[in-house]
């Protein structure tokens, strides 16, 4: 176990933690190594999308805009398995079919994990459609102004921001720097719920030759005078959607920047961020929309200043955007299902309450000589301090009182007389009810430290890291502590 011991140190924490939404060189570089997750752009014919949509089934009709719209997106399933988005355009939308092609194969060179990527198109007679990868995960307008189970939390509006500029950013270092309509319907959120900019609105007529479909009262200045989008129209867009972001609601722009300049921006904010946000953060982010929002096109920022700004704002990097999102997501593995323990079910499960009655029931049987270790101490009259904040810190951890139950265990393992797996272990679960992964994590190790054959130390780690989102390392942990307890049960 020696091997298993030293890969679980510190510095393997550090060095495998799952690479966090501030690190983006693939983007940076303008998506050099992007082209080889996703197939070429390919040209698809009429009767292979027909029989992917069930003939264009309205209940294939994921549009928000609904069957009737002039444009219909549609989900569909390839004969590969592969789940597609299928745009179908009003017949009248692209009469010259050598410029829709063109354009389609235009957008469908860019590849980047923060689009919802181009992978085809089809021109048959009038026929025009677009075929893009599928995200399961619904729109930002749901997410935002029409949730159900919880209103999106602090952090992963940070992330769409930031996203979402990067998506920008990425298109305009590639040529296409001009999106049209740029809304909340616009972002989408795949199969890990990260938000994905929607590669429709990079096609110059995608909305029927209109640049901008939406109330007035949110169109560029630049653009009701002179029809034309720019660069610059893009950003005030973006600016729009933080007002989005921020509100929970669609304010007009001119409203949220009357109450800025009269220092009430904080009316701007959702209700349900109350207490989730710093002043600071919540300044920063005005001051940005502010930016984004000046009449004056030259006056805005470009796409690369938003990333920047964007960066030193993200909170909670390291946690999965499914986790933010309160997504239900599902763990893929290429290994055999595993015969597991009720224990190490409850960690795959990351079933915290089933963790704590175990750990409960089996009280410190596993600490090797500890009954005898604990019974001499007891004599010794100095250490009873000690002793007696193991015995606090059970009964905290007995009550479910997991904050007092960590003071308790923490001033057991500083008063250094003695060394227990089982205090680890349940000051790491504590740690997870109280949504400390980090910390847990480290408990879980040291607990392997102490007692290399115990396999809860193992199970313990790949319930911590689950809840830090890294599942292919939590199911070879997992796999280890059942492999390793099967191994103890035949001795």
């Amino acid at each position: 176990m020696g091997a298993r011991c030293s890969k679980f140190s510190t510095c393997w924490f550090q060095s495998h933690l799952k690479a966090s939404v501030l690190e983006s060189s693939d983007l940076e570089n303008g998506g050099k190594n992007e082209q080889e997750k996703w197939p070429s752009f390919a040209e698809f014919s009429l009767d292979q999308l027909r029989a992917a949509t069930s003939a264009f089934s309205s209940d294939n009709v994921v549009s928000e805009h609904g069957e009737k719209a002039p444009n219909v997106v549609y989900k569909g399933k390839l004969d590969d398995d592969r789940w597609i988005a299928v745009k179908r355009f009003n017949k009248f939308a692209w009469p010259d079919a050598r410029q829709f092609l063109e354009e389609a194969r235009a957008v469908g060179n860019l590849r980047s994990e923060r689009l919802a990527n181009l992978i085809g198109c089809c021109c048959e007679g009038d026929e025009r459609l677009l075929v893009a990868e599928f995200m399961p995960n619904e729109t930002l307008a749901k997410h935002l102004f029409h949730w159900e189970r919880q209103p999106m939390k602090w952090a992963m509006r940070l992330r769409v921001a930031l996203y979402l500029a990067q998506a920008l950013e990425y298109c305009s270092s590639n040529g296409r720097g001009l999106y049209h309509d740029l809304n909340a319907y616009r972002i989408l959120f795949d199969q890990d719920a990260n938000p994905r900019l929607s590669c429709f609105g990079l096609m110059k007529n995608s909305r029927d030759g209109k640049s901008y479909s939406t109330n007035l009262a949110f169109t560029p200045p630049e653009y009701l005078r002179t029809g034309r989008v720019t660069a610059e129209s893009v950003v005030y867009s973006f600016g729009t959607l933080l007002l989005d972001l921020m509100s929970g609601k669609h304010i007009p722009p001119s409203h949220a920047l009357d109450l800025i300049r009269g220092k009430n921006f904080l009316m701007l904010m959702d209700s349900a961020l109350e207490g989730h946000f710093s002043n600071d953060d919540g300044t920063e982010l005005v001051r940005l929309a502010t930016r984004c929002l000046q009449y004056e096109a030259r006056e805005r920022p470009n796409a690369k200043s938003l990333v920047t700004s964007l960066l030193s704002l993200q909170k909670d990097a390291e946690v999965p955007s499914y986790v933010l999102m309160g997504i239900p997501h599902e763990t893929t593995s290429s290994t055999q299902p595993l015969s597991l323990t009720p224990f190490g079910e409850a960690c795959l499960r990351l079933d915290l309450t089933a963790i704590h009655e175990i750990l409960e029931k089996n009280g410190y049987k596993d600490d090797e000589g500890i009954a005898n270790e604990l019974s001499f101490q007891m004599w010794t009259s100095q250490m009873q301090e000690t002793l007696n904040s193991k015995k606090h810190g059970d009964t905290a951890f007995r009550a479910k009182d997991f904050s007092t139950a960590i003071d308790c265990y923490t001033q057991f393992i500083e008063g250094g007389t003695m060394v227990s797996p089982t205090v680890y272990a349940r000051r790491c679960l504590s740690y997870l009810m109280t949504d400390m992964p980090q910390e847990a994590l480290g408990d879980a190790m040291q607990a392997q430290v102490v007692s290399p054959e115990w396999p809860t130390a193992l199970y313990l780690q790949a319930a911590c890291l689950f809840s830090l989102g890294m599942e292919n390392d939590a199911q070879e942990t997992l796999k280890d502590g059942t492999n390793l307890e099967a191994k103890r049960n035949k001795n």
